[in-house]
């Protein structure tokens, strides 16, 4: 899913109308800002976008993003290109478009697209401390930023729109077997209304995130980490940017928490309370997961590579799930070792 989980509230009504981007569509798009595209166009790992690698008379290698209609706005896609850039300035190893006379933001026959250098590397080890504790102090050096200004057009993780708009979407699809709804709906609520009642960060704690920190966004090189996409960025708390790089079991998470934190408190100052925080984010993220498969059914691309989906086995599933979420948000938050 290349981590575009959370969206803003207008994409229900998307069309998902990606069915007159061509080959020579794509193409096209890609010479009319001077660039010949000599190879190929291979598809990429992205099914909220469309996303292709490819490389020029040159041999030099890009990928093309093009945004899926209807999701964000002009406005939202600049200020994600504008916080890469500005992070880019400040020699953080970000992966930014590239300006392109005068503008990073491209458009051709309705599509929005952009381009980026390609970079490679390695998938980040999530049980590697000493990869943790660099990308705990990549990510507060991003944060050290991110908190000198807010988003203006971005929007801000919220209960409302990760829990309720999300559960009143997965209602709505009818994709839940009949027989299977009332114990799903059931846990869902009181998952939803147990999660809903602990996210409540105070003001202050809300910055500009990359907001998406799953592994597939991370790689690594010899010179260390970088991030390949900031599709997913908003405001929220600070903890958002840090709890996926958590696994294992309790203890596990607790080391991997601390070797985190000891590199993230290098640049930037952390609040424990917001550990309180993590379970809520979590129902958040995994709630608005099933909500994205059952609204982009539609699209082609989506009954070929989740076929699992909207069987009667995936809702037991998530029956099972969600009593498991329940559960660890009845738990008591993560404690610190050290801050």
């Amino acid at each position: 899913m290349n981590g575009n989980i959370i969206e803003s509230a207008q994409s229900a009504s998307s069309k998902f109308d990606f069915s007159e981007l061509s080959p020579d569509l794509l193409l096209d798009a890609i010479e009319s800002v001077g660039i010949v595209v000599e190879s190929g166009l291979l598809p990429l790992n992205s099914y909220e976008n469309r996303v292709y690698q490819f490389h020029d008379q040159q041999r030099q290698k890009y990928v093309v993003k093009f945004y899926r209609p209807e999701r964000w706005s002009k406005a939202q896609i600049q200020e994600e290109h504008d916080f890469a850039l500005e992070l880019v300035e400040h020699e953080l190893p970000i992966v930014a478009p590239l300006v392109i006379n005068g503008t990073s933001l491209l458009e051709y026959q309705g599509y929005l697209f952009a381009l980026f250098p390609c970079r490679g590397g390695r998938i980040f080890e999530v049980d590697n401390l000493d990869q943790l504790e660099w990308m705990g102090r990549f990510v507060g050096r991003i944060h050290a930023i991110a908190a000198k200004k807010p988003f203006v057009a971005r929007p801000t993780f919220s209960s409302q729109e990760s829990l309720i708009d999300a559960t009143n979407i997965i209602q709505q699809s009818g994709f839940v077997p009949s027989h299977l709804s009332e114990a799903f709906f059931t846990i869902l609520q009181q998952v939803v209304s147990e999660a809903k009642s602990q996210y409540q960060p105070q003001a202050d704690q809300i910055i500009r995130l990359h907001g998406d920190c799953h592994a597939g966004n991370i790689l690594w090189t010899d010179a260390g980490p970088h991030f390949v996409d900031l599709d997913d960025c908003r405001a929220g708390p600070a903890i958002q940017d840090l709890w996926m790089m958590l696994s294992g079991d309790r203890q596990q998470q607790l080391l991997q928490l601390d070797t985190l934190l000891e590199g993230y408190q290098e640049f930037y100052s952390f609040e424990a309370k917001q550990l309180v925080l993590i379970e809520s984010l979590r129902t958040m993220r995994v709630v608005n997961y099933i909500a994205w498969l059952c609204k982009r059914w539609q699209d082609p691309a989506f009954p070929h590579n989740f076929p699992w989906f909207n069987t009667e086995k995936y809702w037991e599933q998530q029956i099972l799930m969600l009593k498991e979420q329940l559960s660890a948000l009845q738990q008591p938050a993560l404690s610190l070792y050290s801050v």
